[in-house]
Formats: C-alpha cells, sequence, structure tokens
C-alpha cells in the first residue's frame, strides 16, 4: 500500500521478505509520516526465527512480504543484509522503536491502543507508558485471552477508539497474521507487534543488559534467563547455515 506522500522504502531481500535498509531515524521518521497520512501500516520486526518460519509455511511467508514495512530487529538478519552485499544501516529493534514512535507521538498527542499479553501485564503496561509518556493517549486496551469469535467486537472498538498506533502483543505465529487478515478492516495508520514487550514494559521480565545489547546477543542473554526457549532458538543457528550455504541465492524470491 503506497501514496505519492510516503517516501519509497530502501529494502534488500532476504528470501523475498523485503527488508528496510533505514536505520532508527528514517524508519521514525517514515512512519511519523505515514500516522500524518492516515494510511494503514502493518510494521513487522523481522528476526531469523520468523524468516524461517516464513520459509516452512508460505502463508506466513505471503504475509511477511505483504507488510507495508519489515524492519530489521534480529542482530541475524543485519548479518544476513551484510553478507549478502546489501547492508541495512543498523539494527532497529522493534522496543526501541516502539519507545521512539511514543515518544515521537507526545508532539502530535497520538492515540494508542494496546492488545495482548496478560491482563496484569496489559493494564500495567497501559499505566506506565501513559505516565511515562504524558502527551499521548492510551485510549483502550485489552488482553490477548480471546478467540476468532471476539475479533469481530475487538475490531469495532478499536475503529471506534480509531488510535493513531495499535501494539499488538501475542506469540509472532499469532500476532502478525491477525494484523494482517484484520489490517484494512482496523484501518489503523501504524499497526506493529511487539512480541514480549509489554513484560519488559510492566516490568514482569527484564530487558537484556547494555552489554549484551552492545555485543548484539540479546538472543544469549533470553535463552540464559529462559533456557525452555532452547528449541524456538535451533532456528538461529539454522537459519546462518542456510545463508552461508545459499549465498547468492538469499536475495532471490523462491
Amino acid at each position: 500500500m503506497t501514496t505519492n506522500k510516503l517516501k519509497k522504502i530502501s529494502t534488500v531481500s532476504i528470501y523475498g521478505i523485503p527488508v528496510c535498509k533505514w536505520g532508527m531515524s528514517d524508519t521514525v521518521q517514515y512512519l511519523t509520516d505515514v500516522i500524518i497520512s492516515r494510511v494503514p501500516h502493518q510494521v513487522i520486526t523481522a528476526n531469523p526465527i520468523m524468516v524461517m518460519a516464513a520459509l516452512d509455511d508460505p502463508s506466513y511467508m505471503t504475509i511477511m512480504r505483504n507488510a507495508e514495512l519489515v524492519v530489521p530487529d534480529g542482530t541475524g538478519v543485519v548479518w544476513a543484509a551484510a553478507k549478502v552485499g546489501q547492508p541495512v544501516q543498523e539494527r532497529v529493534a522493534g522496543f526501541d522503536l516502539l519507545h521512539e514512535m511514543l515518544r515521537v507521538g507526545e508532539n502530535y498527542q497520538w492515540k494508542v491502543y494496546l492488545l495482548g499479553s496478560t491482563p496484569e501485564v496489559i493494564q500495567e503496561t497501559a499505566r506506565r507508558l501513559q505516565i511515562q509518556y504524558p502527551g499521548i493517549e492510551v485510549v483502550g486496551y485489552r488482553d490477548g485471552y480471546f478467540g476468532p469469535n471476539d475479533d469481530d467486537t475487538i475490531i469495532q472498538e478499536i475503529r471506534v477508539l480509531s488510535p493513531d498506533i495499535l501494539f499488538v502483543a501475542r506469540a509472532s505465529d499469532t500476532q502478525e497474521p491477525w494484523i494482517a487478515r484484520y489490517k484494512e478492516k482496523l484501518a489503523v495508520p501504524l499497526m506493529m507487534g511487539v512480541g514480549g514487550s509489554f513484560d519488559v514494559i510492566s516490568g514482569k521480565t527484564k530487558r537484556a543488559p547494555k552489554v549484551f545489547q552492545k555485543l548484539r546477543a540479546e538472543w544469549l542473554y533470553r535463552l540464559l534467563s529462559e533456557p525452555t526457549r532452547y528449541r524456538r532458538m535451533l532456528a538461529l543457528p539454522q537459519f546462518v547455515a542456510k545463508v552461508l550455504r545459499d549465498k547468492d541465492n538469499v536475495t532471490k524470491v523462491t
């Protein structure tokens, strides 16, 4: 979905997924223009686990390829782009992008809706974000414990509240498909899956220390903190091996 008012996105193809090359500053400016223009955008924060899932599931691949903006959230995606000779400017972490958009949003009094996680986490997240960014308005929130029969009710509530930003915190195999399925009905300018960000914002969990962030090893901190994630993390070395094996074919659409 494009409009003449919006800048053309510079991308690198990672297995047909158009990953944005911009850094945080350009990404924030673009999404600011998106909200002002009221053009609905699904933003996906791509990591190797999601890319590997897309390679195994054609419907998920379609969702990633059709998203209006895919940012390089995972260090592995940043590495892959450099490996194929089309480096991105920097990693654009979804957690940081969330905060940057709210910081800018204070200047515009943007309205925000939060969807996902547990009742306790979502309520505390809404409270803390409203305190941290008093210039924005958290117009509504709902936990992630709902099924397909509840979708119409949730969509109607969001449409009535007409937020500028919708953050969805569910599992990646749920949040991206949900946004993709309903983004036209939702008609929110910025719709972004934020995974476990609400857990961190609410204080339920901690983000990786700065040293892990600087070493681009937040994934290692998460694995050490939650050893049960090891099965999911197996996708990381698999992704690296696949990129090294495929070489010139990484940038081709499959």
